[in-house]
């Protein structure tokens, strides 16, 4: 599991999890939400959103099988939303390419995750390690010009390859906190509003 900024580099990375673990169940154990939950993840204070009087806080964009708190926002359930919620729902995605480009560009540039990595698993968790701290190094705007480009795959599409073709993990249900749901709310209202885009409504369908 990864956290990306949105330039697609990697600020956080959990490895070791065996694959037959939920992306649940990876949050659940791993040391991020231990930080969040008490507070000493380094999250920024909440700031007053662009052109808005609304404060909110920085948050995770995660998909829906991670559960809904305070710093992680997750799409709304597919099924019967509403205008707003797919609108949210829209931006949402959005934001969330830049992590799936992060690992784009990272198993493109790295050809050892183009196929299955024959060592033990604590060599493969040194590797992967390896390869999300190269990956932040080569994304360095005074080392990318001189050693590759990555400009066909930084333009906040989905990029295509092995990486995404993995079988998608189980989901696990989660109880929102009510704190999460009022700040996922506020977060939609915003998007409606002073932070809607002009193109938002002709692209999520």
């Amino acid at each position: 599991m990864a956290v990306s900024n949105a330039d697609s580099n990697f600020i956080y990375v959990d490895v070791g999890t065996n694959g037959r673990v939920s992306d649940g169940g990876v949050w659940d154990n791993c040391s991020l939400r231990q930080h969040i939950e008490n507070g000493s993840a380094g999250i920024p204070d909440d700031e007053v959103l662009p052109n808005s009087s609304t404060t909110l806080p920085y948050g995770i964009v995660a998909d829906n099988a991670f559960p809904l708190n305070r710093h992680v926002m997750k799409p709304f359930p597919h099924q019967n939303q509403n205008l707003e919620q797919r609108v949210f729902s829209y931006r949402l995605s959005r934001a969330r390419r830049t992590v799936e480009n992060a690992f784009g560009i990272l198993a493109n540039r790295f050809q050892v995750f183009k196929k299955t990595i024959d060592l033990e698993p604590q060599k493969i968790d040194k590797i992967v390690l390896a390869c999300t701290a190269l990956h932040n190094y080569l994304r360095k705007p005074s080392v990318t010009p001189n050693l590759c480009s990555d400009a066909n795959i930084v333009n906040r599409e989905q990029i295509p390859g092995t990486y995404n073709l993995m079988l998608p993990l189980e989901r696990q249900e989660h109880n929102s906190t009510a704190n999460g749901t009022n700040v996922h709310n506020l977060y939609m209202k915003y998007f409606n509003e002073e932070g809607a885009v002009i193109w938002q409504n002709k692209s999520y369908f």
